[in-house]
C-alpha cells in the first residue's frame, strides 16, 4: 500500500509542468554546453593563445611526480602516458572561459526575456459616478435623487 501511494505521489509529481520544463532546460542546458565548450576549445582559445605567443592553454600543467620514462614532457598527453602526476590549470582556464561564456550568455538571455515579457495593461479605475439623465450632472452611482434637479433616479 505504502509503495503504491509513493508511486502515485511520484507521478504526481514528475507530471507538473514544472518538473517537464526543468527537464527540457537541463537537456537544453547540456547541449549548450558542448555549443560553449566547442566554441571556447577551438574558436577562443586558440586566438587566446596566438596573441599570447603560441600558448596553448590545455597542454599547460605542473608536473607533481614524473613517470617513466622522466620529463621533460612536451604535452600533456604524453606527461599522462609516462605516468606522471600533473596539475592542469590550462584544463582549468578553459573551463573558467567556458564558464564565464555561458553565465554571461545566459545574463543576455534572461536580460532579452525580461524585456519581451509582456505587462498588463493599466485598467482605468472603476466609476463611480453617472450622469444624470435630466440635468447631465455628475452623480453617485448609487443615488436614487440629483442633489442639483432634485429629480427623481
Amino acid at each position: 500500500m505504502v509503495k503504491k501511494t509513493m508511486l502515485k505521489e511520484f507521478k504526481e509529481f514528475a507530471m507538473r509542468g514544472n518538473v517537464l520544463d526543468m527537464a527540457v532546460g537541463f537537456i537544453i542546458g547540456a547541449a549548450f554546453t558542448s555549443i560553449v565548450n566547442s566554441l571556447v576549445n577551438d574558436i577562443i582559445m586558440p586566438i587566446i593563445g596566438l596573441l599570447l605567443g603560441d600558448v596553448d592553454f590545455t597542454n599547460l600543467f605542473l608536473i607533481l611526480s614524473e613517470g617513466t620514462p622522466p620529463g621533460p614532457y612536451a604535452t600533456l598527453a604524453s606527461a599522462q602516458a609516462a605516468g606522471a602526476v600533473t596539475v592542469n590549470y590550462g584544463i582549468f582556464i578553459n573551463a573558467v572561459i567556458s564558464f564565464l561564456i555561458v553565465a554571461f550568455s545566459i545574463f543576455l538571455l534572461i536580460k532579452s526575456f525580461n524585456k519581451l515579457e509582456f505587462k498588463k495593461p493599466d485598467l482605468p479605475p472603476a466609476t463611480t459616478t453617472k450622469a444624470c439623465p435630466f440635468c447631465k450632472t455628475e452623480i453617485h452611482l448609487e443615488a436614487n435623487r440629483c442633489p442639483n434637479c432634485t429629480s427623481q433616479l
